[in-house]
This record gives C-alpha cells, sequence and structure tokens, in this order.
C-alpha cells in the first residue's frame, strides 16, 4: 500500500508563524483557485468556497484511485482593492476582490484538474466549478504574523506588520494573504489562528 503524502508536514515552514513577524522566501506552489468579490463569508464567496472543495476533494480521491493519496490543504485567500491606496476598513465588504486558493501537491497537472471538475460538475451541479483552476503561484520574499482572533480584528495585527515590512528597508507588493490555520465551524472566534503575509521586496 502506497504510503498517504502529509502536505501539511512537508510543507510545515511555509504554515507556521508566530506573534512576532518575520520573513520568509516562500517557493513555488501548484493552487486550485477562484477569483470573486463579496464580503468574507457572503453569499458568492460561500458558492465559491463550496465549488473550489468539490473540486479538491475529487481531485484527492482520483489521485488516491490512481496510487497517490494525499491530505487536503487548508483554505487561503488573497485580497485587493480596485484602488490600491484604499484601505479595506474604508471600503464596504462586497467590494473586496478575493482569490480562494488550496495547495496541491506538484504532480497535480491541469489535464487531472479538468476531469476532476467535470466529475464534480456531474455530482454537484455547481456552476461555480467552471470557475475553478490549477494555477502555479510564486510569492518568493515574504513578511508574515500570526493573528490570532477573529478575522475582523485583523486591523491590528496588519498594522504591525507593515510597520515590520517599513522599518526593516522593504516595501510591499502584489497582494495580502490569508492562510487559515483554524476550522471556523469547530474553534472559537477569539482562538482562530490566521498567518497574514505579504510579498515584499527592497524599498
Amino acid at each position: 500500500m502506497n504510503q498517504k503524502i502529509d502536505l501539511r508536514k512537508q510543507l510545515k515552514p511555509f504554515y507556521s508563524s508566530s506573534k512576532k513577524s518575520n520573513i520568509i522566501d516562500v517557493s513555488n506552489a501548484k493552487f486550485l483557485t477562484i477569483i470573486g468579490r463579496d464580503e468574507l463569508g457572503g453569499k458568492a464567496y460561500q458558492a465559491a468556497l463550496n465549488a473550489l472543495y468539490s473540486v479538491a476533494y475529487t481531485v484527492k480521491f482520483k489521485s488516491k484511485a490512481a496510487g497517490k493519496d494525499f491530505t487536503v490543504m487548508g483554505l487561503e485567500g488573497l485580497w485587493w482593492l480596485d484602488d490600491p491606496d484604499a484601505s479595506f476598513e474604508k471600503v464596504p465588504r462586497e467590494k473586496w476582490n478575493w482569490k480562494s486558493l488550496i495547495r496541491q501537491s506538484g504532480f497535480i497537472t491541469a489535464d487531472m484538474v479538468e476531469e476532476a471538475k467535470m466529475e464534480a460538475k456531474e455530482k454537484k451541479g455547481l456552476e461555480e466549478i467552471g470557475r475553478v483552476v490549477l494555477e502555479e503561484f510564486h510569492e518568493g520574499l515574504s513578511a508574515q504574523i500570526m493573528h490570532i482572533g477573529p478575522y475582523s480584528e485583523e486591523g491590528g495585527t496588519i498594522e504591525i506588520l507593515h510597520k515590520f515590512i517599513e522599518e526593516n528597508g522593504y516595501k510591499m507588493h502584489g497582494y495580502h494573504h490569508e492562510i487559515y490555520m483554524s476550522d471556523p465551524r469547530r474553534a472559537a472566534p477569539e482562538k482562530w489562528k490566521t498567518i497574514l503575509r505579504h510579498p515584499i521586496e527592497t524599498a
């Protein structure tokens, strides 16, 4: 019997952080992704996540049947605004742009994903499945910090991270990245753990 690939253990350096800001060099990775525009937890957002997870688990089970089983990674998200100079706190949540992601094993191919999408759509009937794609994402040098608590209270932690980036001679580029380490269905909001990450470059 083939041993199950534990991505969480293999990729631990990229999925761990502390409450103190630090710098990490993130390697290339493949992700299943879906893009949308809505508030966190809104109807469009939830429909997109249902589609994303449906494809992710179909890919996993098809791969397992072919002899390669692996853990399904947790949810991640990129967030941005139409105006890059605007503040999330001052823009209505329904106008937030996002890309939800689930990291994949390196051997997952676009053909495998397309087959999984067809199978998942046939079973689930979710129109949003058509928007799910496999992408290679290179984040590179990034600053990150662990936020503990509700998503709505991330503002103070984000300020700490941004100050750290500036004080260390860097500037931000790309999108704000959140890695959800807790299942909000199983943990109290004050215990939710979220890695907040942002790509950086020399100022």
